[in-house]
């Protein structure tokens, strides 16, 4: 069934409000209890598929037959992520298209995943806790150091800009850089049931080391590419997939159920 929520205009400006002022969103309980022990139930049959080791799944067509579909088709949740562009861009989002990914972290190749700090291509995120730890010191609770850029006004440096902070070296100083308190991200604990919302684009985030015994699953949905249609976006996130579906395949014994569209 649909997130639970009432969709109006003053639901758009509460959440764009929070995230302009303090980093991030909350939308209480938009996932019922039901539906959560679904998509649990999902997420483990595909766990299990990749023997506890780590595997995301990029695009509609590899997660179809999950419960996420009905997100992602729900307009009252596409008209949601349209105000949000709109307050954000203050222009309409060339595409209502939602873009969903389901990413598990867990076993060493997991930890290994971790700590990726990164500027999503879309403006709007929306994250879905499925799985969050809730014992010992790695969690894999999601760092933000929040709206540190502007929407770019040319691709080629946003191109550039992700180019320089993401890789090896730059995120090795930056957690090197946590390590000392020289950088210090806002650290927001996931609760499931609730639905959290950020400028993907315009803040550098990711998630904390996991224990390799446990497991962090979350859902999320891209909303709104600034840069849509053009060939660095495209390329970016071909790259993004293949990668995914390579990782994916290496860690289980058989393949993903199907490749993105």
């Amino acid at each position: 069934m649909p997130l639970s929520f009432d969709m109006d205009e003053q639901l758009v400006q509460r959440l764009a409000d929070e995230i302009d002022t303090n980093g991030f969103a909350k939308l209480s309980a938009a996932v019922t209890a039901p539906d959560l022990e679904q998509l649990r139930a999902w997420t483990d049959e595909q766990a299990q598929k990749h023997q506890g080791e780590y595997f995301a799944y990029h695009g509609e067509a590899m997660l179809s037959e999950s419960l996420l579909a009905s997100y992602w088709s729900d307009p009252r949740f596409k008209s949601l992520l349209g105000g949000l562009y709109r307050h954000a861009a203050k222009t309409d989002a060339a595409s209502d298209r939602i873009f969903p990914v389901l990413r598990c972290v867990q076993g060493n190749q997991g930890k290994r995943e971790s700590n990726s700090f990164h500027y999503d291509a879309s403006l709007v995120t929306a994250l879905i806790p499925v799985f969050i730890p809730t014992e010992g010191e790695e969690r894999g609770d999601l760092m933000l150091f929040p709206n540190m850029r502007r929407v770019r006004a040319w691709v080629l440096f946003n191109v550039i800009e992700k180019a320089l902070l993401q890789n090896t070296f730059t995120r090795r100083w930056i957690i090197k850089g946590m390590q000392r308190d020289w950088l210090k991200p806002y650290v927001l604990r996931l609760e499931p049931g609730n639905v959290y919302f950020f400028w993907g684009y315009r803040t550098l985030h990711a998630n904390r080391a996991c224990s390799p015994e446990v497991k962090r699953a979350t859902a999320l949905f891209h909303f709104g590419d600034p840069h849509t249609g053009s060939l660095a976006t495209r390329l970016i996130l071909r790259i993004n997939q293949g990668r995914a579906r390579r990782m994916s395949n290496k860690a289980g014994n058989q393949p993903p159920a199907s490749t993105p569209s």
